[in-house]
């Protein structure tokens, strides 16, 4: 997975946990640097506050959902008191059913964190020493086997955070220090001990969006990084195929005064500021072909996608979505629906949308430059001996391969619902199968924009990479530290995979930027 390599990019902050104001990037930092996290003194308070109201409701035996009643279906069953820590535990067991491959480790690490964040609200009625020992597997690595399907999405994502709340309690299965090991196993070896869920508790800790959410906010941090290497990317690729850079001037863009596309065709300028290979309107063409036109236009649009995607995962990220919710101030205890992950299912199709089209427009201009009849005298394929060499003529299948597999992912999952429990819950939002197939996109997306980037530089030695501009000058240099120039046919899948995970960190970003200034 190519988030697995992130790591070196993210500058590492200290992270405490109020359920109030953690960031995207925060997440990110303790999903790939393993930055340990704390929980705030006045999160500390809400949580205790919180429990005794949830042990007062025990004392008194009042009918409160999931603590005195069954769940689902099974809500109008009474549960004594003296039942009520089966009734935790046998939630957990019977709703740890997930399947499919583990989630990878930054995944797991920032669902924990999402899950920490949302109990450390204080209206999901925890116990402070559950949380602090989740809090504890985050800082010590104990990372929770969590396969990832599984989930519907609405009432919570109950079937993969009940794998992490197996691992509390001693059971399941963890990794822990690269290896994998039983739950209990994975405690001892880490100086931790197990927890006995207690009322309430196995609720808290599996009603929430927090894998779909975790997911998604990684998805959506790749994306981000993504979107400003395509600008770069196209920038190298127009002046290979001696576009027009007209077409960017800002006055073209205040009379559609997006700011997102406005911002693209500021970059693009930025980007080719002194190149020697552009040209005018009317020396060689009057025009150029929409893929290179409309950068601005269709760069911009994801650009709105992603800012739409970001409000989104971080007003979820800071939220209680566990049900019933204590409002301890009021007295009151609420059954309502804030795990329905509708709002995050909604916000991954858009992004599977947005991204598709970033690769959409970048297999194009890979096309303009490997086919004669578009390429403006580079020879065919970008081969060096047309006909017993194929060049770059594959590298375009793979790159129209995945747009089109990213079609198919870009089907929106929340247009689907199916009933569960009986039809108790009657509605669900699919958004973990939402940021599932978003992650996916993107990361196809990622090896669109490698292939484009491969073919371009190797059209730049072909038209001069000397006279390139210092912007695309330098990213025609980093990618040649990892792809010479193909002078005979090789296997260029590796090449392909290595750029990719390249382009995810943001290395090249930041060498580019250093010359152009900073990005959008």
């Amino acid at each position: 997975m190519i988030e697995e390599r992130m790591a070196n990019s993210l500058k590492a902050i200290p992270i405490i946990l109020d359920g109030k104001g953690v960031t995207p990037e925060e997440v990110a930092t303790v999903a790939f640097q393993n930055e340990s996290v704390s929980l705030g003194e006045e999160a500390i308070k809400r949580v205790i506050k919180c429990r005794q109201m949830v042990e007062d409701l025990v004392a008194t035996d009042q009918v409160v959902y999931g603590v005195t009643t069954g769940f689902g279906k099974f809500s109008d069953v009474h549960i004594s008191s003296e039942d009520v820590e089966a009734l935790q535990m046998n939630l957990i067991r019977s709703h740890a059913c997930a399947v499919g491959s583990p989630l990878p480790e930054p995944t797991v690490r920032s669902l924990m964190l999402l899950r920490a964040n949302a109990l450390a609200k204080g209206h999901s009625g925890i116990r402070l020493e559950t949380l602090q020992l989740l809090v504890e597997c985050i800082n010590r690595g104990v990372h929770p086997v969590i396969p990832s399907q599984g989930s519907l999405g609405a009432s919570g994502d109950l079937a993969p955070l009940s794998h992490l709340a197996l691992v509390l309690m001693g059971e399941g299965e963890a990794f822990f220090q690269g290896k994998r090991m039983s739950g209990m196993e994975a405690l001892v070896q880490a100086g931790l001990s197990p927890i006995t869920l207690q009322a309430k508790e196995g609720l808290a800790l599996i009603n929430g969006t927090q894998a779909m959410t975790s997911i998604g906010t990684l998805a959506l941090m790749k994306a981000e990084r993504l979107s400003r290497m395509a600008d770069i990317i196209a920038a190298l690729t127009l002046e290979c195929l001696r576009g027009i850079p007209e077409a960017f001037i800002d006055e073209v863009h205040q009379v559609r005064p997006y700011p997102e596309q406005i911002r693209v065709a500021a970059n693009l300028r930025q980007l080719l500021t002194d190149s020697q290979l552009t040209t005018k309107q009317g020396e060689i063409r009057v025009q150029d072909a929409y893929s290179l036109r409309c950068l601005p236009q269709v760069h911009g649009a994801t650009r709105q996608v992603l800012t739409y995607v970001r409000d989104k995962i971080s007003i979820e990220i800071n939220s209680a979505t566990d049900n019933p919710l204590l409002f301890v101030d009021e007295e009151m205890v609420i059954s309502g629906g804030n795990f329905h992950g509708q709002p995050i299912a909604f916000a991954m199709d858009f992004l599977k949308i947005g991204m598709s089209e970033l690769a959409n427009i970048s297999e194009r201009r890979t096309e303009r430059l490997v086919n004669p009849a578009l390429s403006g005298g580079l020879p065919a394929f970008l081969s060096h001996q047309p006909g017993i060499a194929s060049g770059m003529m594959i590298l375009q299948y793979t790159s129209a391969s995945l747009v089109s597999e990213n079609k198919v992912l870009a089907h929106p999952a929340s247009v689907d619902s199916i009933p569960s429990s009986a039809n108790q819950e009657d509605h669900v939002s699919m958004g973990t199968t939402a940021a599932r197939h978003a992650d996916q996109v993107v990361e196809n997306v990622a090896k669109v924009l490698a292939i484009e980037l491969i073919c371009a530089a190797e059209a730049a030695d072909f038209v001069g990479n000397d006279r390139l501009s210092p912007a695309t000058h330098v990213l025609y240099d980093q990618l040649r530290t990892i792809v010479p120039p193909v002078w005979e046919d090789r296997s260029l899948s590796q090449e392909i995979e290595k750029v990719s995970v390249e382009l995810i960190k943001g290395n090249w970003l930041q060498a580019v930027e250093a010359v152009s200034g900073p990005l959008f």
